[in-house]
Formats: C-alpha cells, structure tokens, sequence
C-alpha cells in the first residue's frame, strides 16, 4: 500500500461524512472499477489528504464538494490515482519468472508462426519493476530487442512517468532484485539506481484502463496481469479477463498473482503447472 493513515490524514478534524464516502465509492468505482469497501474511510481520508492540502482545502469533505463543483476530468484522474495501490517489486514471484526462463518463453518462440517478435504485456505495470524484470531476463537469455517486445501500461500516469525515468531507490532495488544485476544492468547516482538504456529501451509504457478493449495493444505472447484483479467485483474481474484474452494469441500465457484465478472462465484459458508455477495457457 502507498501511503499510511496519520491521525485525521493532516486535514483538519473533520472526518468525512457518511454521503461524502459513498459519494467517493461511486466515483471511484465509476472511474476505475475499483471497489472501496465499507470501513475503508481511514484509507480514503490518507491517502486524500495531499490534494486536500494541494488545493487549499480545510477537509475531505470539502474536496467532495469541489468534486462535484467541477467539470475537469483533472481533479477526478487525481483521486483515482490517489487511491490505487501501487505496490510491485523486481522478480517478485519468482517461480514464475523460473517458468519463464526453463520453459514457456522457448515454447513461445518456437510457435511464432512468422519471424516476429514474442509481444508481452505488463498489465498494471505502475512503476516498471515487473516489466524490467522481463526485459532482464530476456538479456539474460540471450534475447535480443528484436526477439521480444514489451509494453507495460498502467491506469495512473504519474506511476507510468516514474517507469519510464526508471530510476529507483535503494529500498526498491534490495526487493527482489539480485545483486548481480543491479551491477550489470544498473548505475549509480546521489541515492537512486538508474536502469541502463539497453533494458529501458527495451519497454514502452502507455497509459490503458484495464476495462477497455486491448485489442489494439496486441496480440500478445504473454500477458502478466498480477496482483490486480483482487481491487475490482467478480464481475469487472470476468469482464477484464475477457478484454485479455481477446489481446492474446491463442496459445499464449497468462501470469496472475499467487491468490488470483480465472475464476469459471475454463473456455478461455487452460489452468497449467510449471515448475512450482501456475500459469494460464490462451485457448
């Protein structure tokens, strides 16, 4: 989680009101598909509180009224982002990223149909940890930019603009990544660790809300839609699953995070064992 609740969130001490709470879950479930569950106000009043102060604001209750006061889609982006979790690492998963190196990235290129480039996708990729990951991995592998295409995308610009500087702090390197190749793959400035343009170069990054369509994204060989679908109903899980699987090539893999499932949706992806890994295999 980003950001931690400090008394009444620094602003003041009004709380926000019953109609201001569920004013937010409305809009928030409208603008993002995510689901603030009932006795999350802590949760909404810190993580909040920068644009209260932002704006000048004395509560969160004031910044519902502006809410609905204004017309700009810049405040509402602000809030979405406010509230979406953040949270990623290098490698993190591992045994899936061992699947990938012992097994399912040479299947992959051995069914390539054409002299293509395998087409992956970071779903909810915030801060790039997980699709630099990829891409050192294929460096690793001997794969070179022509062999694999990245794309990570990510429902909040502002995490999307710290991927693409790819420069990270020391806490965000010793989670996950090995030492070996924060010396190979990284270089050192002030306190951040700044990735090397052969990796960074080797993703793109664009904004996309996991609701829509990705078909103009795709095809894609692999997807990884990890550590996401947790934040959204049953039913935005099976429409989002849907959108990914009509982005995929039929054969190809989807990666979710250790607690997730394609729930009843067995007539769209095949349920694998990899190693210690579960993967999901496009029908």
């Amino acid at each position: 989680m980003s950001g931690a609740p400090q008394g009444k969130a620094g602003t003041g001490s009004t709380e926000i009101t019953a109609e201001n709470f569920a004013f937010l879950q409305e809009q928030i479930y409208r603008d993002s598909g995510i689901v603030l569950e009932a006795g999350k106000q802590y949760l909404v009043e810190a993580r909040l509180a920068p644009i209260v102060r932002e704006h000048g604001l004395g509560s969160i209750n004031d910044l519902c009224a502006l809410l609905r006061a204004v017309t700009s889609d810049g405040l509402r982006r602000k809030v979405v982002e406010a509230m979406t979790t953040n949270e990623t690492q290098f490698f993190r998963e591992p045994a899936q990223y061992e699947a990938l190196r012992t097994t399912v990235l040479a299947e992959l290129l051995a069914q390539r149909r054409s002299p293509r480039p395998l087409n992956c996708w970071s779903a909810a990729a915030s801060t790039g940890q997980e699709a630099y990951s990829l891409a050192m991995l294929a460096a690793e592998m001997g794969l070179g930019p022509w062999d694999m295409q990245i794309l990570g995308t990510d429902l909040a610009e502002s995490v999307l603009e710290r991927a693409r500087r790819a420069r990270y702090t020391q806490l965000e390197v010793n989670r996950g990544l090995p030492a070996a190749y924060l010396v190979k793959y990284f270089t050192r400035q002030g306190l951040e660790w700044i990735l090397k343009d052969e990796i960074r170069s080797r993703v793109r990054f664009q904004r996309h809300d996991l609701r829509d369509s990705a078909r103009h994204l795709g095809p894609f060989d692999l997807v990884f839609c990890r550590n996401v679908l947790i934040y959204f109903d049953t039913e935005t899980k099976r429409r989002i699953l849907r959108q990914v699987r009509e982005a995929m090539y039929p054969g190809g893999y989807l990666l979710l995070g250790a607690v997730e499932t394609i729930l009843d949706l067995e007539d769209l992806f095949e349920r694998k064992r990899v190693g210690q890994a579960i993967l999901y295999q496009a029908r």
